[in-house]
């Protein structure tokens, strides 16, 4: 196939990936597919990209770091971390999720500080939180093994022929740069919003829709007679009738039969519906759904929920939960709430029943914000033996003793055996989406380099660059990866530009280290959008943010990121 429909081919990836009507798990397996029927890559090739060792190391720390986020060592700091001043807070808070990011899963990481965060009492959730997603991804940019992004870059370069990345090979950029981008974080976390969970009654809190069952004494009578018009904590805000949407919602709007009525409101005042007979939410009688008890989640990164609606799912079989409200940040929604798709990072006001606990998709579809951990903490003595095996697999794999590969299948037997990981739970955490994704972009690789497609782009960017020398290419590569991965995934990003990289530096005829190092941290720097880092997400409704608080806080973080990295990675890893 010409080079030139290979690229025509990569350009509507790209363009799926931005308008976010395909995710990447769909779009990289069938490009990936595409090249192979069109005869750009065999089949031998095709099938080799999900055999990569470093993506088989990938998933195995994955595996391995299920047991260890049941350490409860976070938790034990957690009332430390929070004590004096809010900047020292901050600062702790920070420091201690990117120290712990280093060496461990950091969604697990914010997943375990989210919810002790958002309940305590003494600051701000909302000016903790962002940072707190901030720290654990500038402590992933210290080790090989400190963000999943790192991982993925080194399947990339062992594919290429080129020699795997070391354990610490990434600490002399990563360190200095997070050093430097936490003491600015201490400094614009100030300019945060201060939202507390004591707000003021009219903050927008969760977004709830009550329907008006056919025998509802409600019927024929207007907003004041039914006594809604002065909630303790609720605020009626619009009338879904018949296909339109009535608002503002005045103290005479009769209310009548198949109404859908959209609240507004704190937390701990949704209770109040239970008063009013013939109210449904979601499917459920409001009078019996409050009874149960009321949990808040967010929908994890790995949810088969995204993108599907509360209408196309049997949420009560699935968890032995109802839904009672949603919160999208600081995002006001608007229309029948169970029409409109979930996302992940949407927290969700679960009214559970005496199963819920006993569901073994609830680790995988949500981070329990307040409730009792699902799955019991690890004992001291287990503790010692996941997080000891841990630390002497990372020893041994930096000083060369033990492939990293090896070592993590060692201590996932010891785990396996010790009972502190079971069959059925790696089956039901199993990364197939990440595996999908890398392999795929590995098969994408190998399609641009045979077709020819990554050197035409090489040679284009080499021309454009050539008056600025290997620095000037290096910035480029450095800016198009982290605009990608404000908007797509950083695996994504790290993926699509991976063989440009490579093939700049060889058309240029320099090293293609330092620009292999630039895209890796090119692609874990998301700090202004919350679309392309799953804890951002995660920390967005909880923290009830909004987009120009990612602005406010995240862009001297992002600047000083962009100009540490392009500063220190030619000096640490020369071009020749």
């Amino acid at each position: 196939m010409p080079a030139w429909l290979v690229l025509g081919a990569l350009a509507l990836l790209v363009l799926a990936l931005l308008s976010g009507r395909l995710s990447p798990t769909i779009a990289f397996p069938a490009w990936a597919g595409g090249c192979y029927l069109a005869g750009v890559i065999t089949e031998t090739e095709l099938l080799q990209s999900y055999a990569n060792p470093a993506l088989a190391t990938l998933v195995l720390l994955l595996l391995v770091s299920l047991a260890l986020e049941r350490a409860p060592l976070l938790e034990q700091l957690a009332g430390k971390l929070l004590a004096g001043g809010e900047r020292r807070a901050v600062v702790k808070l920070t420091s201690v999720a990117a120290l712990f990011s280093a060496f461990l899963n950091n969604t697990a990481v914010v997943g375990t500080l989210l919810g002790v965060v958002s309940n305590q009492r003494r600051h701000a959730p909302s000016r903790l939180l962002l940072p707190l997603s901030f720290g654990a991804i500038l402590g992933g940019i210290a080790t090989l093994v400190g963000t999943s992004t790192n991982l993925v870059v080194n399947s990339f370069v062992v594919a290429a022929g080129l020699p795997a990345l070391e354990m610490f090979d990434f600490a002399w950029v990563g360190v200095p740069v997070a050093v430097a981008c936490l003491a600015v974080l201490s400094l614009s976390y100030r300019w945060l919003p201060m939202r507390d969970r004591s707000a003021e009654p009219g903050a927008q809190r969760y977004f709830l829709e009550a329907g008006v069952l056919p025998d509802s004494p409600l019927i024929g009578r207007s907003i004041e007679a039914n006594r809604m018009r002065n909630l303790e904590g609720l605020f009626l805000t619009e009338i879904l009738r018949q296909g339109r949407l009535l608002s503002p919602v005045g103290p005479e709007e009769v209310i009548e039969a198949g109404d859908r009525l959209i609240f507004t409101g704190q937390l701990d005042r949704v209770q109040v519906l239970e008063r009013f007979e013939g109210l449904d939410l979601f499917g459920h009688r409001a009078d019996a759904l409050l009874r149960d008890n009321l949990v808040e989640a967010v929908i994890s990164s790995g949810s088969e929920l995204a993108n599907r609606t509360l209408k196309e799912l049997d949420f009560r079989t699935m968890f032995d939960a109802g839904v009672v409200a949603i919160r999208r940040g600081d995002r006001p929604m608007t229309g029948q709430l169970g029409r409109i798709p979930l996302r992940v990072g949407d927290a969700l006001l679960l009214a559970t029943g005496p199963d819920f606990v006993h569901h073994r998709n609830i680790d995988r579809n949500f981070h329990l914000l307040g409730a009792t951990p699902l799955r019991p903490r690890l004992s001291p003595g287990e503790t010692r033996l996941a997080v000891g095996g841990f630390a002497a697999v990372i020893l041994a794999a930096a000083c060369q003793w033990l492939p990293l590969l090896a070592g993590l299948m060692l201590l996932l037997a010891v785990l396996v055996a010790r009972g502190l990981l079971t069959v059925a739970e790696m089956r039901r955490r199993f990364p197939f989406d990440l595996v999908l994704v890398i392999g795929s972009a590995l098969a994408l690789a190998r399609a641009l380099e045979a077709s020819g497609a990554a050197g035409l782009l090489a040679g284009l960017v080499a021309d454009l660059t050539r008056g600025g020398g290997p620095w000037m290419a290096l910035a480029g590569i450095y800016l198009l990866t982290a605009m990608l991965t404000e908007v797509i995934s950083n695996a994504a990003a790290a993926a699509l530009v991976f063989p440009l990289a490579v093939g700049t530096a060889r058309a240029l005829g320099v090293d293609e280290l330092p620009f292999i190092m630039a895209l890796a941290y090119a692609a874990s720097a998301c700090f202004v959008t919350p679309f392309g880092y799953q804890t951002h997400l995660m920390v967005f409704s909880p923290g009830r943010y909004g987009m120009q608080d990612f602005l406010r806080a995240g862009l001297p973080v992002a600047l000083v990121y962009g100009l540490g990295v392009l500063t220190l990675v030619p000096l640490v890893f020369p071009f020749t």
